[in-house]
């Protein structure tokens, strides 16, 4: 993750030799990875009911590209949205909103809906991310596009940035990090022939961006950085004393240009209405195995179910999963290029990291060994107390896609009588990293069904019933962290109405700022999600009729619609027994409760 400082054995690129333009060479590397990630997302274009398997985070993150667009349209608070959670709303600031991204895709919501929107983030984040670093290394660290674009290709589609991207948009999105490494770690040369207020000013804004896409990347790119600029000035300590002084510099521009445009976001998040402490989740809990750094995850060509989730809290978190080929490779880099102190530095960053993901207490093969893992000693520390440390091994990927262009570079330019023969040398190495990349090769992230949005709702049937103020309460109203139906709907209706419940992080109650996925629970909430998920119809009593009235007018209802469900008709009936008999819709069933509730 961490780069950027100039090699003195880097050569410059080759000129000659071709009449095809440098562009064009550059054009073909990006629009590969662009290929690819169009590949990866296959299984969910043109296919509206088909969700990315961790369906519920994909419908957190429709809902907020949703939300970003219709607060740019209509001028409304993009930090703060009272579509969820009605009535008291959901601080966006505090949750993952990615308005950096869904502010610029507003376009593609607008004109597609939520789902291409979502769909075209993901290629956007991993092309992107790919892309990126491609450039970074083509102009500071290696002097060819081939290394280049293999090291972007690592980077861009490791195992865990694939993981990642089904679900997480605010940690696939790691295409700012190569710009922001590239203004943090400058060559002196650089440093002179632009001084310090213009690198400064850009990387302070580049700041500003990260963190209105995704905060967490942003610690663990400052966590990263900084290990790998103490690992640096240990390897070399000469540089280190020459660039110190202008690296602090454009740090302290940087805070100051970005500390200005984020004073009230950040004061809103911590200290705005609906704001939380804590987290909502045992962060400890989510942990990496020991051996899942040579295993194989899920979506890759050799993947399977059974052993990543043996290894990883998750399908969303197989961080690690690089395969044997591809450690054995880096530690050969590593001790082949060791005078190096770029490298020694990437070593010292990628171990780190790596261990800090084990968590706790290190799991080898799923077994508990009771041996403390490193994160012990700083999991009590401020930021890293809230961190997921499955995620610490997320910084490994570009120190082996680093590493290994580096090698290419190397190889590639072999010369001398000192040296052996450059052909067989290049294939062989070639060989090598083919053989250590080609059981990484993602495949096409799978996607499970959902239920579709009732046409009641789809084509605005909802609109008289509803009056201002009011809200649409589906059937359950999820208020926790499972998929949430209510959040699909109002997604791919463009936020068209209001709605309890929700799939979000948010205060324990008025008086408890403790986090906790969804609002409190109201009874009636209870009542039906338990009948959804075993499809027991319950006895009612007068009581829990009197309860559903008092929950609705909480709610502020208005109607309350049930759309499909595998128990759809026991939850019918119990909905009848409180509120008395529905009548069907298209794609569902309808109570008006606007009599009821008053």
């Amino acid at each position: 993750m961490a780069t950027g400082t100039t090699s003195p054995n880097t050569s410059l690129p080759a000129t000659g030799g071709t009449s095809r333009p440098a562009w064009l060479r550059d054009a073909l590397v990006v629009a590969g990875y662009l290929g690819l990630a169009v590949l990866v997302t296959s299984e969910q274009w043109g296919r509206p009911w088909q969700l990315f398997h961790q369906a519920g985070d994909q419908i957190l993150f429709e809902w907020m590209l949703a939300h970003a667009a219709h607060a740019v349209v209509e001028g409304e608070n993009p930090l703060f949205s009272t579509g969820l959670n009605a009535p008291d709303g959901v601080n966006l600031m505090a949750n993952t909103s990615v308005l950096g991204l869904g502010v610029p895709l507003t376009p593609v919501t607008l004109l597609f809906g939520s789902q291409v929107a979502f769909c075209v983030a993901v290629v956007c984040c991993l092309a992107g991310t790919a892309v990126a670093w491609y450039v970074l290394l083509r102009r500071r660290l290696v002097g060819a596009r081939a290394p280049a674009a293999v090291g972007g290709l690592i980077c861009g589609f490791a195992p865990g940035m694939i993981a990642q991207a089904g679900a997480h948009l605010h940690i696939a999105a790691q295409f700012l990090v190569p710009a922001i490494l590239a203004l943090v770690f400058r060559p002196a040369s650089e440093t002179t022939r632009h001084g310090v207020w213009r690198p400064g000013v850009g990387l302070g804004l580049l700041l500003v961006w990260q963190v209105f896409i995704g905060e967490e990347v942003l610690v663990f790119l400052v966590l990263a950085a900084g290990v790998f600029a103490l690992g640096y000035a240990l390897a070399d300590r000469v540089a280190a004393r020459r660039l110190a002084p202008a690296l602090f510099g454009r740090l302290a521009v940087a805070a100051g240009v970005a500390a200005v445009p984020l004073a009230y976001p950040l004061w809103f998040q911590f200290h705005g209405p609906q704001h939380y402490s804590g987290m909502a989740f045992a962060t400890q809990g989510f942990q990496l195995d020991v051996a899942s750094f040579t295993a194989s995850a899920r979506q890759t060509v050799l993947g399977d179910d059974w052993l990543p989730g043996l290894l990883s809290p998750n399908p969303t978190e197989e961080n690690s999963f690089f395969g044997p080929g591809l450690l054995v490779l880096a530690v050969v880099i590593v001790i082949w290029q060791w005078r190096r102190p770029l490298v020694r530095a990437l070593a010292a960053c990628g171990v780190v990291f790596a261990l800090l993901s084990l968590g706790d207490e290190l799991r080898v093969d799923g077994e508990a060994t009771g041996i403390p893992g490193p994160y012990r000693l700083v999991s009590g520390l401020p930021l890293l107390d809230l961190a997921v440390p499955a995620r610490f091994a997320l910084v490994c990927v570009p120190v082996l896609g680093v590493l290994v262009a580096l090698s290419l570079d190397r190889v590639r330019a072999a010369r001398g009588p000192n040296v052996a023969p450059g052909l067989p040398v290049r294939l062989l190495w070639a060989g090598a990293v083919a053989a250590a990349l080609l059981p990484l090769i993602p495949t096409p992230i799978r996607v499970v069904p959902v239920a579709p949005v009732p046409a009641f709702l789809a084509t605005g049937g909802w609109r008289p019933l509803v009056p201002p103020g009011r809200t649409v309460v589906a059937v359950p109203p999820v208020t926790g962290a499972g998929r949430s139906p209510v959040m699909l709907w109002s997604a791919r209706t463009a936020l068209g109405f209001a709605a309890p419940g929700g799939y979000f992080i948010g205060p324990s109650g008025p008086d408890d700022p403790a986090a906790r996925w969804g609002a409190p629970d109201r009874p009636t909430s209870v009542l039906l999600r338990q009948v959804a998920e075993t499809g027991a119809v319950p006895v009612l009593t007068d009581a829990d009729r009197r309860q559903a009235v008092e929950d609705l007018r909480h709610w502020r209802a208005a109607v309350v619609v049930l759309g499909h469900l595998e128990h759809g008709d026991p939850v019918r009936r119990t909905v009848d027994d409180l509120l008395g008999p529905g009548r069907p819709v298209d794609g569902g069933w309808l109570w008006d409760v606007r009599d009821r509730v008053g």
